[in-house]
């Protein structure tokens, strides 16, 4: 079975934002280490649910929806091209790049079966909270991957990810930069495509 190594599993994972949102105090450690501790036990059963991958990418992109500050997170991967865009571009993106990430992401799970993600502990860090998980793959020595979590959106989501100081959202944003750039800055070629992608 083919393996999958540590910077594909950081993308599989789904990425996410990168600076830290402000918001008020009412998320705990509790409540954080709680959210990340069910989007691992979901993430864990479909990886280890022998469904098809069309089946597996469907279940991703519901988790990712359900436990990712999406808005936020589609938002800083289109970055200051946002500032152009039309509401009804930057809501056909956030749900483009939502299913992208699945669709991209999702495929690479099916290659995790035999792995695993335990939750560790949780700190504050300014103004989130970061939750350590240890990835476990198969013949594979174990890593950190760190869930970032607030409050900011008025529910408890998580809005980054990282890996040994790796940021994914960083490379889907110059992901998503290099698509506007080879369609000449053409918002909506560049959703119609990512629609497409992954």
């Amino acid at each position: 079975m083919p393996m999958i190594d540590r910077r594909t599993f950081l993308a599989s994972v789904t990425a996410v934002a990168v600076t830290a949102p402000s918001f008020g105090w009412a998320l705990n450690n509790t409540q954080a280490k709680s959210l990340v501790g069910h989007l691992v036990d979901e993430i864990n059963t479909v990886i280890s649910s022998g469904k098809s991958e069309s089946a597996m990418i469907r279940e991703f992109e519901s988790i990712f929806k359900r436990y990712s500050d999406t808005s936020y997170i589609a938002a800083y991967a289109m970055g200051v091209d946002g500032r152009r865009a039309s509401a009804a571009q930057k809501k056909a993106f956030s749900k483009a790049f939502t299913s992208y990430i699945a669709r991209k992401y999702g495929k690479q799970f099916r290659s995790f079966a035999g792995g695993r993600l335990e939750v560790q502990d949780v700190k504050k860090v300014k103004s989130f909270y970061q939750v350590r998980t240890m990835a476990f793959l198969p013949s594979q020595s174990p890593f950190e991957v760190d869930f970032h979590v607030s409050d900011r959106s008025g529910k408890d989501l998580f809005f980054n990810l990282h890996v040994e100081g790796i940021n994914m959202l960083l490379t889907e944003r110059e992901e998503v930069g290099a698509m506007l750039d080879k369609r000449k800055g053409n918002i909506d070629k560049m959703i119609a495509d990512l629609s497409k992608a992954g």
